[in-house]
């Protein structure tokens, strides 16, 4: 299993702003062939450290993750849609055991 794990810090991050950006992340539900699994959550806690939403994706392979992250979905509606609202992102990605 491949896990890509990102955390976004927003520009706005007002709750309309937030219920959006996590609102257009969960669109990818059933949308994109290659995932596997799909979980967004927005920050509870508010501290100087904290990012306001965190995307976990899952996928059989590092193969699959490279195929969404070029898929006319994830680049045309995700990422055209998300970017703008961003002051940054942080990722990780990693291989595990089923």
């Amino acid at each position: 299993m491949f896990t890509h794990i990102v955390l976004f810090k927003l520009k706005d991050n007002s709750k309309e702003n937030l219920d959006k950006a996590k609102n257009l992340l969960l669109s990818m539900n059933g949308k994109i062939e290659y995932l596997r699994g799909l979980e967004v959550g927005a920050d509870e806690l508010h501290t100087e450290r904290s990012y306001d939403i965190a995307l976990i994706t899952r996928f059989d392979s590092l193969d699959d993750m490279n195929a969404y992250q070029v898929h006319p979905y994830h680049v045309n509606e995700i990422l055209a849609n998300l970017k703008p609202m961003l002051e940054s992102s942080k990722a990780i990605d990693y291989t595990s055991e089923k």
